[in-house]
């Protein structure tokens, strides 16, 4: 397992995956080169390596993490694989717990459950996905069900009250819970499920900093995990050239909805579908932690040190196949060798 440490800071790393499809490629061409990025980081020695789950998109391929994951688990032997994650309000929490189950009894030790609240898609899809639930689910209460679901499935001595969401894994999967408040950490402890901060996603410090701090004192002083988006480069100036290229679009509808989306045509788009009467569209620099990897993970030490980090789940940017490739590399080379 890739570990860098020094004298204040020791902390894991793992990857983050959401399959995008560039510009004269295919969803085939992205999935192999998801599974291709997998098999490297088990070379390389990360932790973990998760998909995303996005709908309706012709940018991203990764619509059912489900299934992804178990392609990668029968392509790889010892990384951990996981949903980085599954959007709960879309589905039954016995369904879930049936689907990671038996993932979990196919690669026993290797399986992280991971769930979010975001729906992961415009609103057209949205409605598709739920389209026979008589009202929108309640997240805290679906999480409760779930968490309630996969315990049960555990116990030797279980309930006939309640479906068994078979079948019962040797070693169940691990849990997270993706967020980016205080709330949703908050709510990872009162569960006992780990809490992931999506700060590839919500990069403002102080929220960051409550979030933390409120699960690691409602969890009883568990360590959070950090999400960020970071992209090495042998040369400082390349790397910032390459994500000065990235832009996100922000779609303000007037509900107080906010999306964030790769494209103005997309979050124009986004609008439509809502019915929005007035929307407005701000481009904006997504927050990618960028430099040669020397840069990279000291500041990676100084957040792992300031908030007791001991693991980041790092996403490389839609920056190309090759070049994503070769940063998750860079970023590999120096803790190996200070680990060393």
């Amino acid at each position: 397992m890739i570990e860098t440490a020094n004298e204040a800071t020791m902390y894991a790393l793992s990857l983050l995956d959401k399959s995008p499809i560039f510009s004269g490629e295919s969803a085939v061409v992205a999935l192999a080169n998801t599974v291709k990025l997998a098999k490297r980081a088990e070379e390389l020695g990360y932790h973990r390596f998760w998909v995303a789950e996005h709908h309706g998109s012709t940018e991203l391929a990764s619509s059912a993490p489900e299934v992804l994951i178990a392609w990668i688990l029968s392509h790889t032997s010892r990384i951990r694989v996981g949903s980085g994650g599954v959007m709960l309000q879309h589905y039954s929490p016995y369904k879930v717990a049936e689907v990671f189950n038996v993932l979990s009894s196919l690669a026993p030790g290797r399986v992280d459950l991971g769930v979010g609240k975001a729906p992961g898609g415009l609103p057209q899809s949205t409605s598709a996905l739920q389209a026979y639930r008589a009202e929108k689910p309640d997240f805290a209460a679906q999480l409760a069900e779930l968490q309630a679901y996969l315990a049960h499935a555990l116990d030797a001595q279980r309930s006939a009250e309640r479906a068994f969401s078979g079948p019962q894994p040797l070693v169940a999967a691990e849990r997270f819970l993706l967020g980016a408040s205080p709330d949703s950490a908050r709510l990872a402890a009162t569960h006992g499920w780990d809490f992931v901060f999506a700060g590839h996603l919500n990069g403002d410090p102080e929220n960051l900093a409550l979030s933390l701090k409120t699960y690691r004192e409602q969890s009883g002083g568990r360590s959070p995990i950090l999400a960020l988006a970071a992209y090495a480069s042998e040369s400082a100036e390349d790397a910032a050239a390459r994500v000065s290229e990235l832009k996100i679009f922000k779609v303000f509808l007037d509900n107080g909805q906010s999306v964030s989306l790769g494209r103005r045509e997309q979050a124009e788009e986004f609008a439509r579908q809502a019915g929005a009467k007035d929307f407005r569209i701000e481009e904006r620099k997504p927050s990618v932690l960028h430099g040669t990897p020397d840069s990279i993970h000291a500041e990676l030490s100084r957040l792992s040190s300031l908030h007791g980090i001991k693991e980041f789940i790092l996403e490389p940017p839609a920056v190309g196949t090759d070049r994503r490739l070769a940063s998750i590399e860079l970023l590999a080379r120096k803790p190996l060798s200070a680990a060393a």
